[in-house]
C-alpha cells in the first residue's frame, strides 16, 4: 500500500510538472554547434530516427535522398545508403486516426525509426512500406519482416509499424502502431512468438504505440502516444503499470544506467524507472540548442544525446 501511494504521488507530481511553463528543470546539457558535417549540397528531410552503435557512430534516418546516413561522433560523414529502399508514401490515413498529416508521396517518406541491436546490426521501421528490416553492420539486408506494401493484421504482416527494441537474449519487439494497435514479440531468428494490445485507452490497450524500449530486467516500455502515457509490461506482454498523463512521446531510449529518455514535440525529458521526471534536455523552440518537432532520441555509451527532429535537423547534446 505504501508503494502504491508513492507511485500515485510520483505520477501526479510528474503530470503537474509537465503542465507548468518551465516546471521541469534543465539537466545541464548544451548543443554541439553545426553538428554534423553533411557532404556539400546535401540536406536532411524530416529526420525521423537516430541511433548510436558501440563505436559511438551515429545513424540518422530521414525522409529524403540518402535516407540512412552514418557519422562519427565528432560529426564527420562516414557513408550513406538506402536510396530506393524506403517507401515513398507514409500510406493512407487509417479510419479513426488523424495522426498522419495528408501529404503527397515524397522521397523515403516511410522512414520512421532506426535502431542498432547489441550485435551491431541495424534495424529500420518503414511505416509506409509496412516492413521492419534488419541489416548487418555493413548495411546489407539480412531479414525483412512484413510484406512490402501489403498491410495486414496477421503474424506475417504489419500495418505501419513504428519501432523495434531488443531483449538481452536477442528476442525483439515491434510496435505495430498506426494501422494496428499492438506489440509483437519475435525470436532472435525472426520467428513470431506472441503479441498483445487492442485499440483503446484501458490497461494494455493503445492509441498509437509509437516507440518501445527495454530495461535490463526485460521489462517492455511502450509509448502510447495518443493516450499520452507510457505503459510497462513484462517480457511476455503482461501489463504491469503505466505512467499516465506524462506526455505524448514519439521516441524512447534507455541509457546504460537504466534511465529513460523520452522525446516528443518540444519536449525531451529524462525519467527514472519509477516514472519520475528528472529533468528536461533543452528548452522548446526552433533555435539551435532548443527542441522542436522531436520524433526520435538516442544516447551513446558516452552519454551524448541525439535528437531527431521533423523540422529537418538532428541535434547533438553533451553535458556542460
Amino acid at each position: 500500500m505504501h508503494f502504491r501511494r508513492l507511485t500515485v504521488l510520483t505520477l501526479l507530481s510528474a503530470a503537474w510538472a509537465l503542465g507548468q511553463p518551465g516546471g521541469i528543470a534543465e539537466l545541464g546539457y548544451q548543443a554541439v554547434p553545426d553538428w554534423p558535417d553533411l557532404p556539400s549540397g546535401w540536406n536532411f528531410g524530416e529526420v525521423a530516427g537516430v541511433a548510436c552503435d558501440a563505436r559511438g557512430h551515429v545513424l540518422v534516418f530521414h525522409r529524403g535522398p540518402h535516407p540512412i546516413m552514418e557519422f562519427e561522433s565528432g560529426g564527420k560523414f562516414v557513408r550513406s545508403w538506402g536510396d530506393g529502399m524506403i517507401s515513398w508514401s507514409p500510406g493512407p490515413n487509417t479510419p479513426g486516426y488523424a495522426v498522419i498529416p495528408a501529404r503527397p508521396a515524397c522521397d523515403s517518406c516511410g522512414a520512421h525509426s532506426v535502431r542498432v541491436d547489441p550485435e551491431g546490426n541495424i534495424w529500420i521501421a518503414d511505416a509506409g512500406g509496412h516492413v521492419v528490416v534488419k541489416m548487418n553492420p555493413k548495411g546489407r539486408v539480412i531479414l525483412q519482416l512484413g510484406r512490402k506494401g501489403v498491410p495486414g493484421t496477421g503474424r506475417g504482416n504489419f500495418n505501419m509499424p513504428t519501432d523495434v527494441a531488443f531483449a538481452p537474449n536477442g528476442d525483439f519487439y515491434v510496435t505495430d502502431g498506426y494501422g494496428n494497435s499492438r506489440v509483437l514479440k519475435f525470436s532472435r531468428e525472426g520467428q513470431y512468438l506472441l503479441e498483445w494490445g487492442t485499440r483503446g485507452s484501458g490497461p494494455g490497450e493503445f492509441l498509437l504505440p509509437h516507440a518501445v524500449a527495454l530495461d535490463a530486467r526485460g521489462r517492455v516500455y511502450v509509448s502510447d502516444r495518443e493516450n499520452r502515457r507510457i505503459e510497462i509490461f513484462d517480457s511476455n506482454g503482461k501489463y504491469l503499470s503505466q505512467w499516465a498523463n506524462i506526455g505524448g512521446f514519439s521516441g524512447l531510449a534507455m541509457t546504460k544506467d537504466q534511465q529513460l529518455w523520452a522525446a516528443g514535440g518540444d519536449r525531451v525529458v529524462l525519467l527514472n524507472l519509477e516514472g519520475q521526471i528528472l529533468g528536461r534536455l533543452a528548452p522548446p523552440g526552433n533555435l539551435p540548442g532548443h527542441v522542436n518537432a522531436a520524433h526520435g532520441v538516442a544516447v551513446s555509451d558516452a552519454g551524448e544525446v541525439y535528437v531527431a527532429e521533423l523540422n529537418w535537423r538532428i541535434q547533438k547534446f553533451v553535458k556542460r
